[in-house]
């Protein structure tokens, strides 16, 4: 790696190209440079973030207001933890803050995740058969609020990686019907231009009002938006 830097009055130029290397894609070379330059990256390790995603889940919830304290949270496909460390802090996991309810945020994922401090970490798929009903034991009722920042892994094919995408949230989504107390909020990413219409429509039956957002730190050149469901409805009662 080169940095190139420039003069006048004793400022730098800090921005790092990255030479190729034998057997990298230059897909793999671009990427790596994005990070090196990206500030969002730079200031996530300063603040001990665990990842740029951090402040995604910050501007979300500083426009709609979701995690306060006292909220239980469900964070979906949670690795590498960055939405849970920012959850904790907000809604009071630890009871740190005299005076605030404390809340409680539950992490699962397929894999194993870092502990954090003030989150509840699970290794737990929650497509599988009775993982509503883990969750609410575990979080002894229903949540508040469920998250969801998973993307489908890519196959390089745009029209498979999307209907991948949507069928993820559109399964999120059904998940946090089951789980969620009324009033609750769901978010969750999507990609290529918003939700499909069926996952719309299931949203706006369920919930009083489905917005689409961009938070600052998604990238520009990004094609990812957050979808905020907020004012659960309710289950029908039997």
């Amino acid at each position: 790696m080169t940095e190139r830097r420039t003069s006048g009055r004793g400022q730098r130029d800090l921005k790092v190209r990255v030479k190729s290397a034998k057997g990298r894609k230059l897909s793999s070379t671009l990427w790596l440079q994005r990070q090196l330059n990206d500030p969002y990256v730079a200031q996530a390790k300063k603040d001990g973030y665990r990842g740029r995603a951090a402040y995604k889940i910050k501007e979300i919830d500083d426009k709609y207001r979701f995690l306060v304290p006292g909220a239980r949270v469900v964070d979906l496909g949670c690795a590498p933890g960055g939405w849970c460390q920012i959850a904790t802090d907000r809604v009071n996991a630890e009871g740190l803050k005299r005076g605030k309810k404390q809340g409680h945020v539950l992490g699962i994922d397929l894999q194993e995740v870092e502990p954090i401090a003030g989150a509840d970490l699970h290794v737990l798929d929650f497509l599988e058969e009775g993982a509503d009903d883990k969750v609410k034991e575990w979080l002894n009722g229903q949540a508040d609020v469920v998250l969801s920042d998973m993307a489908a892994a890519s196959s390089g094919h745009k029209q498979t990686d999307h209907l991948r995408i949507i069928a993820l949230v559109e399964a999120a989504a059904l998940f946090a019907c089951d789980v969620l107390d009324e009033g609750g909020t769901f978010v969750a990413k999507v990609l290529a231009g918003g939700a499909e219409v069926e996952v719309l429509n299931l949203l706006k039956k369920n919930f009083t009002k489905t917005t689409h957002f961009k938070p600052p730190a998604s990238r520009s050149d990004s094609s990812e938006k957050f979808l905020v469901a907020t004012g659960f409805r309710g289950l029908p009662q039997d």
